[in-house]
């Protein structure tokens, strides 16, 4: 990838049109973690053409906006962790087991039931398809093995590293036949090593470096405080992020616009790229190109500017398309003024 400065990208997810979804029920629960049919508006037989024709959207969009890396926008996912969850061998779909949210409500998660085997690629034709409509750089999204193994009720496996461990080879495998496809960045979304961060700390590490081991090519890992549509209350800094100075991705994506956060937190990573979150999804209101730019330049006594990378704070599912768009464009907008002051 040939990058400018400052350059721009979506975390993951951008909003799916309501003729695909019904975004009310969507936003009416908690993300699912077993699969949820109902939420989709069309039918079997025309649903992969829908599919298809919204992440054309979806990319389209990104690429107006001026996005330097763009995703499929997670356009084909009910969430961004059960299209995967739900997908390898192990898993009882018909009878699914309850765990707590990180919110602390109980829900519907995949029951484990032997051991988890990764039988199929989950997203290897979504890259081609990304591939094949975009001449930007790519990037697509993959559930952390440490999330997933929190997403689950356990019923095989005598410990939850060994559990974590079986998800980790799943993943590393997929991973690289994500790279082989024709990506460029590969991310991995582990949100629920800042909810859960006594746990992560004993094996977290471990479990992602397995989830790492032997790929080749640009990787990040994701970890947030929880989609702002859903979880509203944002603590002062993170539970768990210096600890990934030992893992072996080339970047890491945090939020800080919402949070407002302490950016000296950022010379605890000083090998890494950051994907800094300079857009608050708590409210649907475009910042201003000046919001944004204060957002970045409050960073960089921290870090260097060559390893700032321009994102929203996490996934932008919840909003609406109007004020995805909106954000995004002027996200790259402050980027571009960004480079041209920093020039």
């Amino acid at each position: 990838m040939r990058l400018p400065l400052f350059p721009c990208t979506i975390v993951g997810s951008y909003p799916q049109p309501d003729w695909l979804i019904d975004r009310e029920k969507l936003a009416q629960r908690f993300p699912p973690r077993t699969r949820a049919r109902e939420l989709w508006r069309i039918g079997d037989d025309y649903l992969r053409e829908a599919q298809d024709d919204a992440t054309r959207l979806a990319i389209q969009d990104q690429e107006r906006a001026g996005l330097d890396i763009v995703s499929d926008g997670e356009i084909r996912r009910e969430s961004y962790s059960n299209h995967y969850a739900t997908a390898w061998d192990g898993i009882d779909i018909d009878n699914p087991g309850q765990a707590l949210d990180r919110s602390g409500e109980p829900v519907f998660v995949p029951r484990i039931v032997g051991p988890i085997r990764r039988s199929h690629s989950v997203a290897v034709e979504d890259v081609k398809f990304l591939r094949a409509n975009t001449g930007k750089a790519i990037k697509m999204t993959v559930p952390g093995p440490f999330t997933m193994t929190q997403q689950a009720q356990n019923d095989y496996y005598s410990s939850e590293l060994d559990c974590a461990m079986d998800y980790a080879i799943a993943v590393n495998e997929e991973i690289k036949d994500l790279f082989a496809a024709g990506a460029d960045v590969v991310q991995i979304d582990e949100p629920y090593m800042q909810a859960r961060p006594e746990k992560a700390k004993e094996y977290g590490i471990a479990v992602l470096n397995r989830a790492l081991e032997g790929v080749n090519g640009k990787t990040c890992v994701h970890i947030c405080f929880g989609y702002a549509a859903l979880i509203h209350d944002r603590p002062e800094g993170y539970s768990f992020l210096p600890e990934f100075a030992d893992a072996n991705c080339n970047q890491v994506s945090i939020e800080t616009a919402q949070s407002n956060l302490d950016c000296t937190v950022l010379e605890s990573l000083p090998d890494k790229q950051i994907l800094l979150g300079v857009l608050d999804l708590s409210t649907q209101e475009i910042e201003t190109v000046e919001t944004i730019k204060a957002r970045v330049l409050r960073s960089l006594p921290y870090i260097n500017k060559e390893r700032v990378i321009l994102a929203p704070d996490c996934g932008m599912k919840y909003l609406s398309l109007e004020s995805a768009f909106g954000k995004l464009q002027a996200m790259c907008e402050a980027a571009r003024q960004l480079r041209e002051e920093f020039s």
